[in-house]
């Protein structure tokens, strides 16, 4: 079932290659940039042998894509080793430090270590791991991405996600700088994904004045917006928690 899903998920997403390329999981989008090296990524070689499931199914990537100027998705690619998928939702692709070399941000799991979240570019013509926070450190446990942003206007761009949103509910926050990923706030009980959903829920939006993380109470009777201030993250409800209409109004700025 999973193979004919990978197949026909592979016809419908990504540009047109010249090559076999082993399509994506189910519902896993493409990525695209219009500047930058780095213009498209996409997950592929669709796989079974993670049997977690935390994303409705048991079909994860085993691949990750890129293209980036005359370098199709043939000629920069990552293979994981078989310990190893991508199990996200789809890539996302960011100019983290500004000097016009994008990097690609995924979540990455081990089959005894649980997810990292891991940042890819490309150095000397090929598509390398640049940095990766520490696995969560327990089989089949995961974390969901909110958002990138510079989070704080101090001029450096942070990623952050909610680590393990089904059970420890904490939202943690990292810092990109000089090629590293470093930890610079961290909040429990916030979440912003269930077992099964197919996507994740919120994100990072600006309504004006500054950037905001939108999340769910760790109950998910309501939706939050949080700051990161000073190096400490400041949490206030903006309304209650009604699907994913609720979040889809939060990030309109309504």
């Amino acid at each position: 079932m999973w193979r004919a899903a990978a197949l026909l998920a592979a016809c419908l997403a990504g540009p047109a290659l010249a090559c076999d390329y082993p399509g994506p999981p189910p519902n896993s989008p493409e990525a695209r940039s219009a500047t930058g090296d780095i213009r498209w990524a996409a997950y592929s070689d669709a796989t079974g042998r993670y049997a977690h499931g935390i994303l409705g199914d048991a079909v994860e990537a085993g691949g990750l894509r890129v293209e980036a100027g005359d370098k199709g998705a043939c000629d920069l690619y990552v293979i994981l080793p078989e310990q190893s998928v991508f199990e996200d939702t789809g890539p996302r692709i960011a100019d983290l430090d500004g000097d016009g070399r994008n990097e690609v941000i995924v979540v990455e799991s081990h089959r005894d270590t649980g997810a990292a979240l891991a940042v890819y570019g490309i150095r000397n013509g090929a598509l390398v791991k640049l940095d990766a926070t520490p696995n969560i450190g327990s089989p089949n446990r995961w974390l969901a991405p909110v958002g990138i942003a510079d989070l704080d206007g101090d001029g450096a761009t942070e990623i952050a996600y909610v680590d393990r949103p089904h059970l420890a509910k904490i939202l943690r926050v990292w810092r990109w700088k000089n090629g590293r990923l470093r930890e610079v706030a961290a909040a429990s009980g916030v979440t912003n994904h269930r077992i099964g959903e197919t996507d994740i829920a919120g994100g990072v939006r600006e309504c004006g004045d500054g950037p905001e993380m939108i999340v769910a109470d760790a109950a998910w009777r309501d939706v939050m917006a949080v700051r990161l201030l000073g190096g400490t993250l400041s949490a206030r409800r903006i309304g209650a928690h009604e699907g994913r209409r609720s979040f889809a109004a939060a990030m309109s700025c309504r």
